[in-house]
């Protein structure tokens, strides 16, 4: 069974930073892509960002882009996402997951993911 522990949530303040974790466990992932997922209060799960986790290929959504990295450390099964000058808009609950890389997960979003995390909630105030 594939577990997704979510860690690093939290407050901070407009133009801050933070770094969220996620640790995976469970089977092996080097055939997968991880990704993380925000939901705001009211409003859909996005999709934020990914890494395919055998060859490290990089995507953002453009609301991220040039702002968040994505990072994982094969020898710990951990996926980061590093934030940077944080806004209002990017207070959310973040969601760590996986998917198959030829789920067409860009396209479809949410209904690729095969896992999820339970989340960790990141507040940023203005």
């Amino acid at each position: 069974q594939v577990q997704l522990v979510e860690s690093g949530g939290g407050l901070v303040q407009a133009g801050g930073s933070l770094r969220l974790s996620c640790a995976a466990s469970g089977r092996t992932f080097s055939n997968k892509v991880m990704a993380w997922f925000r939901q705001a209060l009211g409003k859909e799960r996005e999709f934020v960002s990914a890494i395919n986790w055998g060859g490290g290929n990089t995507y953002y959504a453009d609301s991220v882009k040039g702002r968040f990295t994505i990072s994982r450390n094969i020898a710990t099964n951990t996926v980061y996402l590093q934030m940077s000058n944080l806004n209002a808009d990017d207070t959310a609950v973040y969601y760590c997951a996986t998917a198959r890389p030829d789920s067409d997960y860009l396209r479809r979003g949410a209904s690729a993911i095969n896992y999820w995390g339970k989340g960790t909630l990141v507040t940023v105030s203005s």
